[in-house]
């Protein structure tokens, strides 16, 4: 999607390190059951409307799904609402499980 500034696990861990970032895993309860990204917060992609005001409070925000399309989504509607330190993790939890990473539990933010 035109707009949407993407990260890659490398350049998510460098962000994570340097910088405080708050995770945003846009998955459904069911599928973030089975694992997400240590110190990410779960709100579905369908609640992120109602969680912006919440949101605009937070310094970068990356999110992150399956894949990376509902993440980006997620990204269009910040971008939309004014927001431009908003990233996507390309290919998302998949991506991030490729290079070895752990999956871990995370918390609803709901």
């Amino acid at each position: 999607m035109h707009g949407i500034k993407e990260l890659d696990v490398l350049q998510l861990h460098g962000m994570m390190q340097e910088r405080g970032v708050a995770l945003i895993d846009v998955r459904t309860p069911a599928e973030v059951a089975r694992g997400g990204i240590a110190g990410a917060k779960n709100i579905p992609l369908h609640l992120i409307p109602m969680a912006e005001q919440d949101l605009v409070k937070q310094g970068p925000v990356v999110f992150y799904c399956q894949t990376g399309a509902r993440s980006a989504q997620a990204c269009a509607f910040m971008i939309s609402r004014g927001r431009e330190d908003v990233y996507n993790l390309r290919g998302g939890i998949m991506a991030w499980l490729r290079d070895g990473q752990p999956a871990s539990t995370i918390e609803s933010a709901i």
